[in-house]
């Protein structure tokens, strides 16, 4: 039997931690900016790092920031 692989896996959970560890070293930008640049408020993107909200980034964000950890910024920037 053969095993195959999904075109797209599903991508991790990202703690608070990782998502501003993405954010300050691999994208190198302020919380405003890099809010900006995933296409949402400022306000999501310090719920996203804020451990006691509980609010993480799912679907195309989720995706977006696979991406961005994995080929960096200029992989993204058209």
């Amino acid at each position: 039997m053969t095993h195959t692989r999904p075109l797209f896996e599903k991508p991790p959970h990202y703690s608070p931690e990782h998502i501003q560890r993405i954010r300050t070293q691999v994208a190198k930008m302020s919380p405003a900016v890099f809010a900006s640049f995933m296409r949402v408020s400022a306000s999501t993107v310090h719920k996203w790092e804020s451990a006691s909200v509980g609010q993480r980034p799912s679907g195309a964000a989720a995706r977006l920031l696979q991406l961005l950890e994995s080929k960096g910024v200029e992989a993204l920037i058209v």
